[in-house]
């Protein structure tokens, strides 16, 4: 092990735990998603908002899952997630009492920079999660005003409400909303080419602009950008933010094997001031600052 992987691994030291996780509750949804609420006290305690865990699907698979955490309870975790594959379809099979082997929390969080109190929280498809962790961590705090754009393809794993946060830069018909971001009192809105009711006929990018060109200079100038979801959708909100000149944080959506960095099989380019370099999305990431981030 070389010296700068010695220090990553002693700075990470105490900071994983394994723990034997029960299925506390199990919600179904269309496109075959599903919320999974897991006893998994040591990582609730630890996890961030950006954390996610490594989570076992069946004793026939040796090989684990990376699922974000999507909500923290004083002792659980919730995920969600869209079957891809045996794996998650195993795990979609998981019924109350059943017990699973979690991994984490693992991985670099969201760092909200005070500097910019407007939090713009960018969600698509299975990056939802992050951003509803992100959201519940920003309410807790008077010096953070969180707004949520969320979108979706495939019907949203909620369902969908009429927001009491009128939206003068929108069309009136576009008011569905998130339940839970509504419960927080965190505006949100939702956006889908899939014509849902409520929502936005285009992309969550398309959303976002609309909010960005609506606002005054000083607003904008005050807010920040947070996202998760496909890597396409990643790319169209750095752009989006390098456009409105927005500083950009990502959560990165990756294949991974080990997730605590060993394996090395996650790794992205990253410009930093010596120059380009590949960095893990488990142990580095998932979240990286948009702008540093090789397309």
């Amino acid at each position: 092990m070389n010296q700068a992987a010695r220090k990553h691994a002693q700075r990470n030291r105490g900071s994983l735990f394994v723990e034997t996780g029960q299925l506390l509750a199990r919600e179904t949804f269309p496109g075959e998603q599903y919320i999974l609420r897991i006893y998994a006290p040591r990582s609730a305690a630890a996890a961030q908002p950006g954390s996610f865990v490594h989570i076992t699907c069946d004793d026939a698979l040796p090989m684990r899952r990376p699922l974000s955490i999507m909500r923290v309870g004083e002792d659980w975790i919730e995920v969600l997630f869209k079957i891809v594959g045996d794996g998650l379809r195993y795990l979609a099979d998981k019924r109350p009492g059943d017990h699973v082997s979690v991994l984490g929390p693992i991985g670099q969080p969201f760092r909200p920079d005070p500097q910019y109190p407007n939090c713009l929280l960018i969600g698509g498809g299975v990056g939802i999660p992050p951003m509803v962790f992100l959201a519940d961590f920003l309410r807790k705090s008077d010096r953070w005003n969180p707004i949520a754009m969320l979108g979706s393809e495939i019907p949203f794993p909620f369902d969908l409400q009429r927001s009491r946060h009128e939206t003068s830069w929108l069309n009136d018909d576009v008011v569905a909303s998130m339940p839970l971001m509504e419960e927080w009192d965190v505006p949100s809105r939702l956006a889908s080419l899939s014509d849902f009711e409520g929502c936005m006929n285009g992309y969550v990018t398309d959303l976002a602009r609309a909010w960005l060109e609506h606002v005054d200079s000083d607003t904008r100038a005050a807010t920040q950008v947070f996202t998760c979801g496909p890597t396409p959708m990643l790319k169209a909100v750095a752009d989006l933010a390098a456009e409105f000149d927005l500083p950009c944080q990502v959560s990165v959506e990756e294949f991974m094997a080990c997730a605590v960095g060993g394996c090395a099989g996650c790794t992205i380019e990253i410009e930093t001031p010596d120059g380009p370099a590949m960095k893990r999305v488990c142990v580095d990431g998932p979240v990286f600052e948009a702008s540093t981030i090789n397309w």
